[in-house]
């Protein structure tokens, strides 16, 4: 799968689990968001994600809450992240991620797709559903999970890395990279 293809594949997915959520109130995995400070966490990043893609400088929004149409204006930052990183070309040379610093294009886009995985994943525990992504874009997430999370550490992006048993399956390593605890339960 193409590298312009991977983030439509891990949206697809987590669109389907956006759907589903029905409790913003309800905790996540990702200890300091309840599902709807995670919903606004997506809408407060999603258009310097899709900004970075188009190598706009595009900030980070400010002041975003969760509205009653919050589902459908998710799943419009969810497909803006798709156009913008559907292109090869999003993922060559360097850009810009809600700031000032010039960054490696591909460094970005990566996380751009593990962002929505996990962030996917997040959603998908705190409602009791269970997705499952392709494998390519699991595989591709986990590569590129595993080339930063030192420094995800390092920065207060991703916790403690969480040891998982030996043949855990692709979606499990990279939970466990991130700090997760795949086995975690509201």
């Amino acid at each position: 799968m193409a590298r312009g293809s991977l983030v439509g594949g891990a949206v697809s997915t987590t669109v389907g689990v956006v759907r589903g959520v029905r409790e913003l109130d309800a905790p996540t995995p990702c200890a300091e968001f309840d599902v709807r400070a995670l919903v606004e966490h997506m809408l407060t990043w999603g258009p310097a994600l899709a900004g970075a893609g188009r190598k706009e400088g595009v900030p980070p929004r400010e002041g975003v809450r969760v509205g009653d149409d919050w589902t459908a204006e998710l799943e419009a930052v969810l497909d803006d992240l798709v156009v913008a990183w559907g292109d090869d070309g999003a993922w060559q040379g360097t850009t810009h991620m809600g700031g000032p610093t010039e960054m490696p294009a591909d460094l970005v886009g990566g996380m751009v797709l593990v962002e929505v995985l996990v962030h996917g994943w997040d959603l998908a525990r705190a409602s009791g559903q269970h997705p499952e992504w392709d494998d390519d874009v699991l595989e591709f997430a986990l590569g590129e999970v595993a080339k930063t999370a030192d420094q995800g550490r390092a920065m207060g992006v991703y916790g403690a890395e969480v040891v998982v048993p030996d043949g855990a399956s692709t979606v499990d390593r990279v939970l466990g990279l991130t700090g997760r605890d795949p086995r975690w339960k509201p």
